[in-house]
């Protein structure tokens, strides 16, 4: 099974955290991105991958731009996956929700992208996987749980523009 760990583009400073927009660089950002992961999916891949984004405003439209270059209908709001959210229910989600083999990307903040991904890699509860905006982990495993998660790639917003 494949998961596709996002973090949300460049966001506006401001208060509330939850209301922060992105920025125009943080929109080009996405859609560098996006682009990386059209080209990257297969189109069964992109007719069965689920979007979900936090509920936050960045990541909502992160999770919206992502969905709208891959031609999906849309995204769903997850509010189990805000910034410091613990991975621990994030992976039980995962194990509840996103084990029929179909493709899934989830559209987060740090730090939780960066521990998640380092928990479903390396399992231990001090891993962790920095990423910059709009950057995408690739992971694959046959269940979702601590430290069963091979690291297929790890894609930056410059990578899918440089090929």
């Amino acid at each position: 099974m494949k998961l596709f760990i996002m973090r949300h583009g460049e966001a506006a400073s401001g208060t509330p955290d939850a209301s922060r927009p992105l920025e125009p660089l943080g929109e080009q950002e996405v859609r560098q991105s996006a682009q990386w992961l059209k080209e990257t999916l297969t189109d069964s891949e992109r007719e069965s991958l689920t979007i979900v984004g936090s509920p936050y405003k960045r990541a909502r439209q992160t999770a919206d731009l992502v969905a709208q270059a891959l031609g999906a209908a849309s995204s769903l709001s997850l509010p189990l996956i805000t910034p410091d959210a613990p991975p621990e229910s994030v992976i039980e989600w995962l194990q509840e929700n996103a084990s029929d083999g179909s493709p899934w990307l989830l559209v987060s903040h740090m730090p939780l992208v960066a521990d998640l991904v380092g928990r479903l890699v390396d399992g231990g509860t001090h891993a962790r996987m920095p990423m910059g905006t709009a950057d995408i982990a690739v992971l694959d495993a046959d269940v979702w749980a601590a430290g069963c998660a091979t690291l297929i790639t790890h894609q930056t917003p410059g990578q899918a523009v440089a090929r």
